[in-house]
């Protein structure tokens, strides 16, 4: 059984592709959040901003804070990445506390397709800032003859990323979803209010940490070997 908005794309798409409801919900995230953008676009005023000038100038400002403190050097170029990244996922998180919703990181495959693109971004950039030769020796380690054992290890630890990014995003969305639902159905009025909070208290906190984690793999990537000695001295 489709959500309405599921049923109602299909009626428009349906003859193109048939729509699934994660699918469906992320796509009209993507709508809200390029309407807001919009907004915010054609009311900028250096003069006179208005709220949600300040909203969006606030936002901006916090993620940049925490990336030049993660990433450190020229950590401008990472920020629309882990701006959107973080924002997408909030929303995603929120929608299902609207009713006829769901969030669509409550299911796997939306998880797993973030992961997967910042597994790519993370080493797109690394190869960009260091070169395909240089970034490749990361992995096999700094004594020259583990490397047979070390470059497997590296990589079943980044393949681990995407498991670890897309296991505590989808479990913790699912298992709060559940929980509302539970106490929804067993107690309409007054206690599913403090689950709701709950709700959106982890929404906060699952999107804050796949951002952050984010960055830390992109610092990781880009870092050179004197930023690798300069955190192991700390």
């Amino acid at each position: 059984m489709h959500l309405p908005i599921t049923k109602f794309m299909n009626s428009i798409f349906g003859g193109i592709y048939q729509l699934t409801d994660p699918l469906a919900v992320e796509l009209l995230v993507f709508a809200i959040l390029l309407a807001f953008f919009l907004l915010v676009r054609m009311s900028l005023s250096a003069d006179n901003p208005g709220a949600l000038q300040h909203l969006a100038e606030m936002i901006h400002e916090m993620v940049s804070d925490q990336a030049k403190g993660i990433i450190g050097h020229s950590y401008e170029r990472y920020v629309p990445y882990a701006l959107c990244v973080g924002i997408f996922i909030l929303a995603c998180n929120l929608i299902g506390l609207i009713p006829t919703l769901v969030s669509p990181t409550q299911f796997p495959s939306v998880p797993l397709g973030m992961a997967i693109l910042t597994f790519i971004y993370y080493h797109f950039h690394g190869v960009r800032e260091q070169g395909i030769v240089h970034y490749m020796k990361h992995f096999a380690g700094p004594v020259w003859w583990l490397a047979p054992l070390m470059i497997p290890i590296e990589i079943v630890s980044h393949c681990a990323r995407i498991m670890s990014l897309t296991i505590r995003l989808f479990a913790n969305m699912f298992a709060g979803e559940m929980v509302t639902l539970a106490f929804f159905s067993l107690i309409p009025i007054g206690v599913p209010i403090i689950f709701l909070l709950l709700h959106t208290g982890v929404a906060f906190i699952q999107a804050f940490l796949f951002m952050l984690l984010t960055m830390i793999y992109v610092s990781l990537a880009v870092a050179h070997e004197e930023g690798h000695e300069s955190h192991a001295s700390h």
